[in-house]
């Protein structure tokens, strides 16, 4: 079995604190630089699986830096730089406490909720007669709030405003944003026969100023169909071919955890924590349109980062 990192203990110059998410580590230096290091730590139903994913790491860093690269001229972001395959560095911005999320599809919980007979998400009312995997006649925004534990909650742009989780000015700023992300990462995955379903964003503050901040169209915060055999499969009524970590979920499922009480985390064996390597890497080469390149490096990985990391910080 490949080598996986799914711990970090860094002391890097002039860090301040760490913050170890679900996925990534997020190391502050100096109250002015994030090093966010993503992990092989892979999570589905808000827990985190008890093995590695190897490469994950690598390949998530790697579509969002791209993607952070192609947006950069439109919508301004943290990122300075990638010293490690599985590290960005950047801009320490004050995060909002609300995730932007953007459907161009009614799937997933969406689609759950319409057809449980919901006809407003969010505040955002949706049109009759809908069927599961149909594209919106326009994208819509349905955010939620941040928690630090348990379930991000739905909110509506006006409980936003009027809370005064993110101000007026600052929400507007930040939908003009979600809606110019998402129409480039549309392009970008039409160009390589894909359709961006939906995604999240995430937009922070620094020195009076909007960012975009963390990861941006990776499997693991967008959902992507196929674009060939969509409309035979939605005149069918039949599942789409997706690429997200929705087939993890199924796995998961069709072994009786979804993280319910009395529930236990199935096995994960080596041979299937390759598998889902082995799409992940799928996942890489078809969204960027490039061969995916291992860093295999002898070296341990952790000793790799902080060297590179430390060499990056040196320069500054």
């Amino acid at each position: 079995m490949m080598k996986t990192l799914t711990q970090t203990n860094f002391n890097f110059p002039g860090q301040r604190s760490v913050y170890h998410g679900k996925v990534r580590d997020v190391y502050d230096i100096n109250n002015d630089i994030m090093v966010m290091v993503a992990t092989d730590r892979i999570s589905a139903f808000d827990v985190v699986l008890p093995k590695g994913i190897p490469f994950k790491g690598q390949v998530l860093n790697q579509i969002a830096a791209k993607f952070l690269d192609a947006s950069a001229d439109v919508v301004p972001n943290w990122k300075l730089a990638t010293p490690d395959p599985m590290v960005t560095v950047g801009l320490k911005c004050e995060g909002f406490r609300v995730e932007m999320i953007i459907r161009g599809y009614l799937t997933g919980s969406a689609w759950r909720a319409y057809d449980a007979g919901e006809r407003t998400l969010c505040g955002v009312a949706l049109p009759e007669g809908m069927k599961e995997n149909q594209k919106f006649p326009t994208p819509i925004i349905t955010p939620t709030t941040k928690a630090d534990e348990g379930h991000d909650e739905n909110i509506s742009k006006e409980e936003i405003i009027a809370q005064g989780l993110v101000s007026k000015e600052d929400y507007e700023l930040m939908e003009q944003y979600t809606y110019k992300l998402f129409d480039i990462g549309t392009k970008i995955a039409a160009e390589k026969g894909l359709i961006l379903v939906d995604t999240k964003y995430e937009f922070g503050k620094r020195d009076g100023k909007v960012y975009l901040i963390d990861e941006v169209h990776t499997p693991d915060s967008s959902r992507y169909f196929y674009a060939e055999g969509y409309e035979e499969k939605f005149a069918k009524g039949e599942p789409q071919r997706q690429l997200s970590k929705e087939f993890v979920r199924k796995w998961l499922i069709e072994h009786n955890f979804m993280n319910q009480p009395g529930q236990v985390m199935p096995e994960i064996t080596d041979e299937y924590a390759q598998s889902v390597s082995d799409r992940y890497i799928e996942l890489y080469e078809h969204i960027t349109g490039e061969k995916f390149q291992k860093e295999e490096s002898c070296e341990d990985i952790a000793a790799r980062i902080e060297k590179n990391v430390t060499e990056w910080l040196s320069k500054r």
